[in-house]
């Protein structure tokens, strides 16, 4: 067996919604059926006894090794404790070679899950051993190394519940929420409104106490220290026990509590010294220790927290009671677990000392042992929710100290007796306002009833209904995608959005290019995302990006499908036959939204057959409105478009709205029958997404397509009185296009220059002349750079077949190099002849004319 083209699918894709390590796997004949092998599936359940079934296939399949590579992969990981179901195993048209897809939640982790399946695999053919509980161990720590922690993960949840999409931008706790100018942002529990300044004060532990107290609240009294001789002094000065802590501390590093002795001053200040050159000292309240979280402007919980400790039993040390109460699987090694590993440290054995104990001392039955006198989980104390519990004057006091600090999301630590009654009553204090805070004590505590603190952040961020996303329109098909992605782009942006789009030639916001290139894939899609001036967004989404990765997006308000036709590209990467091509451009109508609409052409069957697909609305659109697919979605009061006389109509049961097509420059009155259709499929979306007709009606009217704004998009010159079109077309559906609309201008004579692309079948190569040699007088094949494995004049001698039969094409001439060609054609134009230039440098082909056209033009003033 041979693995390769391993994938990392990060969005909704050809298989499933889910995001998944595609893999194509190449079995010898033996590995095509488990059945001929004798003994492996019993060594490899011998290996991995909690495999369980492989999964049951279709009754023309065998399960082969590439089939157990897939339930391998999948159970890895499940038993990993990744929340992953779904796997799918396709045999290819080639003999043995199989396509493999797994989920995964972390792509690390499911890559690492592929390479430990298929070393598994090995072994068991091998029969030599493997080590699976190594693997999971490996698969385990990774995934609690790379995903969430429980405060992100608790937040990113509840974004979700509500339907906000969100990215993860590093591999920490950095989150964005929402899309282009509706995105916020949380790094753990901080969120983006919050100002450093908020978050300095905070961390800055005496000024917090000061502001505090300037707020009417009520704080322990004390002050900073310069060095050891001053913290003895300012906690005579205190008088009492008093709490030793860094300035700038957290996480209860460093804080000794409840301190009184010389030595223990010595001690305290040492330990916190080592975090901060700046040492706090104040009184030491009595009582328990409480963590108020506020978010906004409400308290949301409330725990009680308790220093880690254990509880002798007569016959275990208090290092071996330590190590019983790690055994807790709830009890880990960093913050992804409810609560963290108690540690035999320095500070745990100097609080030992103070109860008469050490690491090997054995405590009676009954007797509870300290280990610190701070109650941080992150040093292995517990919480016990208290939310319903606390007193409102109480809660006003923590939400007062959270907004004089400035923060949004504060963790506020209390000590009182109870959080039953006022501070004031009882003489407690806040001693600290933490930014950040953990929220893991609150959403699992150890004792009571845990809190969904993940909805309030959110609900704190977005308003009720606001699920931080922008109008989006995703657009696909065989031909016509650029131009329908730049018209609808246009009637977005005549309603005032500052509208994104990304196509073949680029990406551009807001009418500005950004980058350049073939831009039509997910990563540019994720990119104008990104982009916080971006109102609106109009995807291209071609095959190649949909493969590699899948979609940029979970969700479109809008899917248009332009077409299928004939196809392009068939036989590349699986996709073999129309019905491929169609399931694969059909992800973006798969995975519109449920209030959101897909616009699909209703005289192309394998896009009007989508509809199925489609878990939203459908418009149809096509030129003829007799079509039956259209007639029938009009008669159950649906939305079609189409052409009547010289208008386009946009109905709705009953209900018509008129189009002048004399109005639309882009389809020359109506003359162009595919730019005809892109309009439609256009107006369709601008109708999904609210727009009002007379909106469109401009947008329609002052949309340009030129050189300049479409390039390679049937644009329009004049040379020496000939007309000459430039278009980027490149498989037969265009060629067919392209050639209908010449059809309807005036011309002496036509001629035309060609080459062809090397990654598409030879029939499609040949069939692009088979069309233009019976509607054009010349014909000039050129070679271009664009060969793509193909031998030197191969594609030619296919050109050069497809005009065998040709029955107007009279002349034929070969030239090497685009720009040569052109050149060719120019110097045998005449006034009043047409000649079409398909190009395939686009910029550099499209500068040429225009030189061309210039130097002729001089030459006339001249």
């Amino acid at each position: 067996m041979e693995v390769s083209r391993i994938r990392a699918l990060r969005g909704p894709n050809l298989w499933s919604r889910y995001t998944a390590i595609e893999a194509i796997v190449a079995c010898t004949d033996t590995e095509r059926t488990l059945a001929g092998m004798a003994g492996f599936e019993d060594r490899l359940r011998g290996l991995f006894p909690e495999l369980g079934a492989l999964k049951t296939l279709r009754h023309d399949e065998t399960v082969s090794m590439a089939h157990a590579l897939e339930a391998v992969a999948l159970a890895l990981q499940a038993r990993a404790g990744c929340p992953v179901s779904f796997s799918r195993t396709t045999a290819t048209l080639e003999a043995g070679i199989y396509q493999v897809v797994v989920e995964y939640t972390e792509e690390e982790v499911g890559r690492l899950a592929f390479e430990q399946a298929e070393a598994l695999l090995k072994a068991a053919d091998a029969g030599q051993p493997f080590d699976v509980q190594a693997a999971l161990a490996a698969l385990r720590d990774l995934d609690e190394d790379v995903r969430l922690g429980p405060s992100t993960g608790n937040i990113v949840d509840a974004a979700v519940a509500h339907g906000i999409p969100f990215r993860r931008l590093t591999k920490g706790s950095l989150v964005q929420f929402g899309w282009g100018s509706k995105q916020r942002r949380i790094q753990a529990a901080e969120v983006d409104s919050t100002s450093a300044i908020a978050e300095a004060i905070a961390q800055d532990k005496e000024l917090t106490k000061v502001l505090l107290h300037a707020a009417g609240v009520p704080v322990p009294n004390g002050r900073t220290v310069t060095d050891v001789d001053d913290c003895w002094a300012a906690v005579q000065e205190i008088g009492g026990a008093v709490v030793i802590k860094p300035q700038d501390g957290n996480q209860g590093k460093g804080v000794a509590v409840n301190i009184s002795t010389h030595d223990q001053v010595l001690a305290a200040y040492a330990a916190a010294s080592e975090i901060s050159s700046h040492v706090l000292v104040e009184r030491f309240i009595p009582g328990h220790d409480y963590r108020l979280l506020v978010v906004g402007d409400q308290l949301v919980a409330a725990a009680r927290r308790e220093p880690p400790q254990v509880v002798g039993d007569g016959a275990l040390t208090v290092r071996e009671l330590i190590d019983v109460v790690n055994l807790d699987p709830r009890r880990g090694s960093g913050h992804s677990t409810s609560l963290t590993r108690i540690r035999l440290d320095d500070i745990a054995l100097a609080t030992l000392q103070t109860q008469g104990l050490d690491a090997d001392s054995v405590p009676a039955r009954g007797q509870r042992v300290v280990l610190r006198n701070n109650a941080n989980l992150s040093t292995g104390g517990s919480a016990t929710d208290v939310t319903d519990d606390v007193h409102p004057e109480l809660a006003a006091r923590a939400i007062a100290a959270a907004r004089t600090i400035g923060l949004d999301i504060a963790g506020v630590d209390v000590v009182c007796d109870s959080v039953l009654r006022p501070l004031e009553e009882q003489g407690g204090g806040i001693v600290e306002v933490n930014a950040a805070p953990g929220l893991r004590m609150h959403i699992q505590p150890s004792f009571g009833k845990g809190r969904d603190v993940g909805e309030a952040v959110i609900s704190s961020m977005f308003a009720p209904g606001d699920n931080g996303r922008i109008p989006v329109i995703a657009v696909s098909g065989t031909n016509g995608k650029t131009t329908t992605v730049r018209l609808s782009a246009h009637l977005l942006a005549q309603t005032g959005k500052r509208v994104a789009m990304t196509n073949t030639d680029g990406v551009y916001i807001n009418g500005r290019r950004t980058d350049t290139g073939d831009c039509s894939g997910p990563r540019s899609a994720r990119n104008v995302l990104f982009h916080p001036d971006v109102d609106a967004a109009v995807f291209e989404t071609a095959r190649g990006g949909l493969l590699r990765e899948g979609l940029g997006f979970d969700v479109c308000d809008v899917a248009i499908v332009t077409n299928v036709g004939m196809g392009d590209h068939l036989g590349l990467n699986y996709i073999s036959t129309l019905e491929d091509l169609a399931v694969l451009k059909s992800i973006i109508v798969r995975n519109v939204s449920t209030t959101g609409m897909a616009v699909l052409n209703a005289a192309d069957p394998l896009v009007a057959h989508m509809a199925d697909a489609c878990p939203g609305q459908v418009t149809y659109f096509a030129i003829d409105p007799t079509l039956p697919v259209m007639v029938s979605h009009r008669a159950q009061g649906k939305r079609v478009i189409y052409v009547d006389g010289g208008d386009i109509v946009a109905a709705q049961g009953s209900s018509e709205v008129r189009l002048a097509l004399a109005d639309i420059p882009l389809t020359a009155g109506g003359r162009i029958g595919f730019q005809v259709e892109n309009t439609l499929a256009c107006v369709a979306g601008a109708w999904a997404l609210g727009t009002d007709w007379d909106t469109i009606r401009a947008g329609l009217r002052s949309f340009v397509s030129d050189a300049d704004t479409a390039p390679g998009r049937f644009n329009l010159f004049e040379y020496n009185g000939a007309t000459l079109i430039a278009d980027y077309g490149h498989n037969p559906d265009a060629i067919l296009a392209l050639t209908r609309a010449i059809e309807t201008m005036p011309a002496k004579r036509r001629s035309v220059v060609i080459s062809g692309a090397g990654d598409r079948r030879d029939q499609d190569i040949r069939q692009q002349t088979e069309i233009l040699g019976d509607a054009f007088d010349e014909v000039i094949l050129y070679q271009d750079a664009c060969q793509r494995g193909r031998a030197d004049g191969e594609v030619l001698a296919l050109l050069q077949q497809g005009l065998a039969g040709a029955r107007r094409t009279t002349a034929i001439e070969e030239i090497h190099g685009e720009f040569l060609a052109i050149d060719t054609a120019l110097s045998h134009l005449r006034p009043g002849d047409l000649c079409l230039i398909l190009i395939d440098q686009v910029e550099e082909a499209l500068a040429h004319i225009a030189n061309r056209i210039r130097e002729a033009n001089d030459g006339i003033a001249a």
